[in-house]
């Protein structure tokens, strides 16, 4: 039975498949197309629900805007989202985003004549805990063994790496459709060891759009018509053919748009230069996170052999003038922006089904370590630091990281803290993701009470944390003065479906014809 990799893409979607774990083919949709649009259309039926994927869906948005759900990756772990359709059902971002994965699932075993239960699904590397299980859980619900969720620098460095044989430090620059990472790793013989990830899981070609909006809607304004910013149809028309002009900006110095309202016709140009400067400062948000990075790694631009550009937004000229600007060498694109991912989750999909796959360690991020029945070895680190709050001077609380971002993983560490006053008889403890010590400026995974024998005020207490292979976080709080353990605890991941909505929501996506 096949084992597919999928690029689940915030505006485009692509599926793989590898035969000889060392090469793989991208598979077309029912349309012919490498990629799918990430886009989901809900006809009003009075009825039963028949959602559209892809391409007929986005061709939608601009006549049924509330229709249409798109950009569903940038919601993924996020509780308060739900989408209610014209026939009055509720779909949270796992349910839209199984939708997507049930298309692809189906386009699939048509290409392939068989079906396809297991995958490989990617992620930014710069996802965290709840969107990462969240993407789990939108491809159990899709009908799929999710075998890894696994991270897309690291895919497309498979890509490149196991195609062109190439030894060396790698850096990935990975501008999506809706999420930014920069990856840094060092490929030897098959074996993959990220040293470094950083990111913006809401920085993407979709904020390059929104500045072509602006302008499109400013030229309007020149022209004599003042969009109406309740007018939601037009600002759809507005937001596709903003796209379009920036797929026509990366190959011409000029694009045209032509908008007809109230039964007059209005001609929008754009140049590349107007786009670039209204675009200069998400660039810029880019070059700062990779300068950091390098910077707190200690690496210097002579020290990286290979920088492989991948995301469908790296077409723009002007990243590829800042990147040849910043690293002193011409640059081309190695691999297809667009497939490479699904690519190399389709390679690594086919190492771990392999004799003797699996038997690695998976890390907390999604990736494996060790060796895989194909011979690829990933090592990965933390893309987001843990901690604890704590009261800190002042009176003030603090986030006090245990676990670093950019551990190797897995990954165990401790710390020691104290209590505040006399006879204290109990311990809140907040476990905290995120790389600030402001507690406003991270997320709390966790909020677990537990009783503490009473001792002076300033007694130690030791709380271990431990990113295990499941993508689990387990929690220990010991009492030092009189060694013992006081509790032990998993994560309870509040921001995703329980067990009981799991439930309900597949037999929802379950019962629904996917076109």
């Amino acid at each position: 039975m096949a084992v597919i990799g999928i690029d689940l893409g915030t505006t485009y979607s692509a599926a793989a498949v590898s035969i000889d774990g060392h090469s793989a083919q991208v598979l077309p949709n029912q349309e012919g197309q490498n990629t799918t649009p990430s886009v989901v259309f809900f006809p009003d039926t009075d009825g039963a629900e028949e959602p559209m994927v892809g391409e007929m869906a986005k061709n939608s948005a601009a006549g049924s805007p509330y229709n249409v759900v798109q950009f569903i990756k940038r919601q993924m772990g996020n509780p308060d989202f739900v989408y209610t359709s014209p026939n009055g059902t509720d779909f949270r971002p796992e349910e839209i985003s199984a939708l997507i994965l049930k298309y692809i699932k189906q386009y699939a075993e048509l290409d392939l004549g068989e079906p396809v239960t297991d995958a490989v699904i990617t992620v930014p590397a710069y996802f965290d805990d709840a969107r990462r299980t969240a993407t789990k859980q939108a491809g159990k619900l899709a009908g799929f063994n999710v075998l890894q969720v696994f991270n897309e620098p690291t895919a497309a460095a498979i890509a490149y790496g196991l195609t062109s044989q190439n030894n060396g430090r790698v850096l990935v620059y990975d501008l999506g459709g809706g999420t930014f990472d920069i990856t840094l790793m060092e490929i030897r013989d098959g074996s993959f060891n990220v040293i470094a990830t950083d990111g913006d899981p809401n920085l993407g070609g979709f904020d390059f759009d929104n500045e072509i909006s602006k302008l499109i809607v400013a030229d309007l304004a020149k022209q004599g018509y003042t969009v109406d910013e309740y007018d939601d149809q037009l600002y759809a028309e507005i937001r596709e053919k903003s796209e379009i002009l920036k797929r026509g900006l990366s190959n011409v110095a000029q694009s045209t748009a032509i908008f007809t309202i109230d039964g007059k016709t209005y001609r929008v140009r754009i140049t590349r230069d107007e786009f670039e400067a209204a675009t200069e400062t998400l660039l810029k948000r880019t070059q700062e996170r990779l300068e950091l990075l390098l910077e707190n790694q200690h690496v210097q631009w002579s020290g990286i052999d290979y920088l492989l550009m991948i995301g469908g937004s790296t077409r723009m000229p002007m990243v590829r003038r800042m990147l040849e600007r910043l690293s002193g060498r011409q640059l081309r694109h190695e691999i297809d922006p667009d497939t490479a991912v699904a690519i190399g989750a389709a390679i690594y999909a086919a190492s771990l089904s392999a004799p003797g796959g699996g038997s690695a360690a998976s890390d907390a991020d999604g990736a494996t370590a060790g060796s895989t029945g194909s011979d690829i070895v990933i090592s990965d680190v933390t893309s987001q630091s843990l901690g604890v709050i704590v009261v800190g001077p002042n009176d003030r609380d603090v986030n006090s990281i245990i676990i670093r971002n950019n551990t190797p993983i897995p990954a165990k560490a401790s710390d020691v803290f104290y209590t505040t006053v006399d006879n204290q008889r109990a311990l809140n403890v907040q476990v905290t993701e995120g790389n600030d010590d402001d507690p406003r400026y991270v997320k709390i995974l966790a909020n677990q009470i537990l009783p503490v024998p009473p001792h002076p005020a300033g007694s130690p207490i030791r709380v271990t944390f431990a990113y295990d292979i499941d993508q689990t976080v387990f929690v220990e709080v010991e009492d030092l003065t009189e060694n013992r353990s006081l509790g032990t605890f998993d994560i309870d991941r509040t921001a995703n479906m329980s067990n009981a909505q799991m439930r309900q929501a597949q037999s929802k996506i379950d019962g629904m014809n996917v076109d």
